[in-house]
């Protein structure tokens, strides 16, 4: 190709970023499978790792506009391309007109992967100044997070039931992180020792919104020791919350996450998803409903592995 023929072919070729503004569909799809350089072969084989089958025949029709997702399943396939493609959520179903982008004014502050990244360097900065390492000298045997979603859609909360198991002499204290929506005001979070335990010193950053408290028990543990004790956290400083992720540095044992919606804010869709980490994509997306006279849901999962686990819910 010459000179003046690649300068046209580029003229031809929005920019993702434009791609994804302006659509249509289709051509924003092939400037994202474009830009990471992805066969369709495996585009196709990522999806199938999701269960979702779509072939390398429809996929080449969707970028080129022969063909448009329709179906609950091509929808379906649709939203974990924005994953497998390393997109902003909505992205490209929104091009569809599946679901009407709200404006930037409505639009909750999503957590970059920028800021979760300083949030990390923050986390370790706190525990640091509390003498604390990351591995407490516990194991989680059984956890149950309770999440609650106020009626101006804000996180009001959260509460845990903590069972854990000392793998060592003296241990004493656990140290609970806390990480608000965009905009929370930790100095503002109040910490509650509800049960077995009682608040120790509290260290938190507002750039990031991290907060970590010690949590002291009244005795010190042996090797094989359990503890069961409840905590929580009080918030309602942030803005309109659309998910809550829990991060686990090590396997452990189970973990069920509730999240409770006011009765009058209610989201139109709820999804459990997993990620291995902060940069990975999202993966093993999966509808939840409504219950508990439609206000919460819920998910459990018998043996956590290391990475993240969360529900998300859209409100329009």
């Amino acid at each position: 190709m010459r000179l003046g023929e690649r300068q046209m072919e580029a003229e031809r070729t929005p920019t993702l970023e434009t791609a994804l503004r302006t659509g249509p569909f289709h051509v924003a799809l092939r400037a994202a499978i474009a830009a990471r350089r992805l066969p369709l072969h495996r585009v196709q084989h990522h999806l199938s790792r999701q269960g979702i089958k779509v072939g390398v025949t429809s996929l080449s029709y969707w970028q080129q506009g022969a063909r448009r997702p329709q179906r609950n399943e091509s929808m379906r396939a649709v939203r974990a391309l924005e994953d497998i493609l390393e997109l902003p959520e909505e992205s490209l179903i929104r091009l569809l007109g599946h679901h009407e982008a709200p404006s930037s004014s409505q639009r909750p502050a999503a957590r970059s992967y920028r800021s979760l990244v300083e949030a990390s360097g923050v986390l370790e900065q706190l525990l640091t100044e509390l003498k604390s390492p990351l591995d407490g000298g516990l194991h989680t045997v059984g956890h149950v997070e309770r999440v609650r979603i106020g009626m101006h859609r804000e996180l009001l909360g959260r509460d845990s039931q903590h069972i854990v198991r000392a793998h060592r002499d003296g241990v004493d204290r656990y140290v609970a992180i806390y990480h608000g929506d965009p905009g929370c005001s930790p100095k503002d979070v109040a910490v509650h020792a509800m049960e077995n335990c009682r608040t120790g010193r509290i260290r938190w950053d507002v750039g990031t919104g991290v907060l970590v408290a010690e949590l002291l028990f009244d005795a010190r543990l042996r090797a094989g020791d359990t503890h069961l004790f409840r905590y929580g956290f009080e918030d309602g400083t942030a803005g309109a919350s659309t998910e809550y992720v829990r991060g686990f540095s090590f396997a452990g044992g189970q973990y069920t996450l509730q999240v409770r919606f006011a009765d009058d804010a209610l989201p139109v869709r709820c999804h459990r998803f997993t990620q291995q980490s902060t940069a990975a994509p999202r993966r093993g997306r999966q509808e939840l409903t409504l219950s508990g006279h439609h206000r919460s849901v819920h998910v459990v999962e018998p043996q956590v592995r290391a990475g993240l686990l969360g529900i998300g819910w859209d409100w329009d």
